[in-house]
């Protein structure tokens, strides 16, 4: 077995039979694949394994393409992710799983009445209100307007739906400051603003703060299959914080350093550390909340996330294009508040795999040396027909979110118990 600095590898170093094909040519991508004795051929020749981008997945499952896959090549994008990673979709999307539960009776839609820390009381749902109120503009501008009017002392964040990375995001608390911005959007100099929409969202203003500063997480979760979800979380996420202590004063506003945890943004700052990257882990995390807050509280909060990601990935299971030869890894953006409960921000189709520092590289590369130990047979070679079922020593530093394959096959076994027991 060959071994790193970087984490196990789980397959021999001899020349398997596959070739890899690529348009992100990260190091941490790259050193795996030549790790494992892999060859890079090009888009148009015969591959086995293509890590890609976005868009290269687009136009390959477009119809105008006409290219179809064989049992012996797999890519790491589904056709349609964009419903899970664009924000509108997103938003859409758990807003229609939660009226089907709601629909249905299920006790999951259940709704109660909630008091905000500014002593607006609203109702909300008890178990699936992991979403910030969101709104899209301009469609949703009269629902926006009504509900911010309702508490107009509140904040907004404002974000382009189709951009990441903290592009052209900003903060309102005013409903003027928003039809200037609709005003400017229209004006002939701006005519691409015009056609993009926004989703507007009601500002976590009480975040939990470490240092006095604001963090969001950064949360690894790879989809082996839609239909029926296989998904599994990796262990070694990590807190991205702010360069500058938190401040909801008017004047910090317009400051991104105080508000946008995005390391885009963030190592523009002059107090940015390149040592370690304003990164702390998710294990250093969990010991400061367990010696802070508890250790019962932080295994609530944990098991809030896990909630989250999964009921997320429910929410479009039923319209995810569940091709075979697609698996993926999101990047999740989680913003806990200071009551210690987790909301999500936005989910990332293609999380960044730049190193920022060492301890960056060492966590991307085991992150992708986990990926393609679980999305692959045991001998290592690329085949949907694979029940995609990786032993536990495969999945590395990945945990079990859910199967509902195995869930149904658990159910069936216990009402055959069932059943037997009663016979007797």
């Amino acid at each position: 077995m060959a071994a790193s600095l970087y984490g196990r590898v789980n397959v021999p170093i001899e020349r398997c039979r596959v070739n890899f094909c690529t348009d992100m040519e990260k190091s941490v991508l790259m050193s795996n694949f030549e790790r494992r004795g892999w060859h890079q051929v090009g888009p148009d020749d015969e591959w086995n394994f293509y890590w890609a981008s976005t868009q290269t997945c687009r136009n390959l499952f477009s119809v105008e393409s006409g290219y179809r896959m064989n049992d012996n090549q797999i890519i790491n994008h589904f056709p349609n992710h964009y419903e899970l990673s664009r924000k509108d979709l997103l938003v859409k999307n758990i807003k229609r799983y939660r009226k089907e539960l709601e629909r249905d009776g299920s006790p999951l839609a259940e709704k109660a009445e909630v008091v905000l820390h500014g002593g607006q009381v609203v109702t909300r749902y008890v178990h699936l209100d992991f979403i910030p109120v969101t709104f899209v503009l301009p469609a949703d501008y009269n629902m926006f307007v009504e509900e911010y009017r309702k508490s107009p002392q509140s904040t907004w964040i404002m974000k382009p739906c189709g951009k990441s990375q903290g592009t052209g995001i900003f903060l309102i608390n005013k409903l003027s400051k928003l039809k200037k911005w609709s005003r400017e959007a229209k004006a002939p100099f701006h005519p691409q603003l015009s056609k993009e929409s926004y989703v507007i969202s009601r500002y976590i203003d009480n975040p939990l703060l470490i240092g006095s500063k604001k963090f969001d997480l950064r949360l690894y979760v790879l989809v082996t299959s839609f239909r029926p979800l296989k998904a599994y979380l990796f262990q070694l996420g990590f807190c991205r914080f702010c360069t500058v202590k938190y401040d909801t004063s008017v004047t910090e506003l317009d400051n991104m350093y105080v508000h946008l945890t995005n390391v885009s943004v963030q190592k523009h700052g002059g107090d940015y550390n390149n040592i370690h990257g304003g990164k702390m882990s998710v294990q250093n995390l969990r010991l400061f909340l367990e010696g802070t807050r508890g250790r019962a509280v932080t295994e609530k909060l944990f098991a809030s996330i896990q909630w989250l990601i999964v009921h997320s990935l429910k929410a479009v299971s039923s319209v995810m294009a569940n091709d075979r030869h697609c698996f993926e890894c999101y990047g999740y953006d989680i913003i806990i508040d200071n009551q210690l409960k987790p909301w999500l921000v936005e989910v990332n189709a293609s999380p960044s795999l730049t190193s920022t520092t060492v301890n960056d590289r060492i966590m991307k590369y085991k992150l992708i040396d986990n990926i393609l130990t679980a999305v692959l047979p045991p001998d290592g070679i690329p085949d949907v027909r694979w029940n995609k079922v990786p032993n536990p020593e495969a999945l590395g530093n990945f945990d079990l979110l859910i199967d509902e394959d195995l869930m149904e096959k658990e159910e069936s076994a216990n009402s055959t118990g069932r059943g037997a027991k009663n016979k007797k």
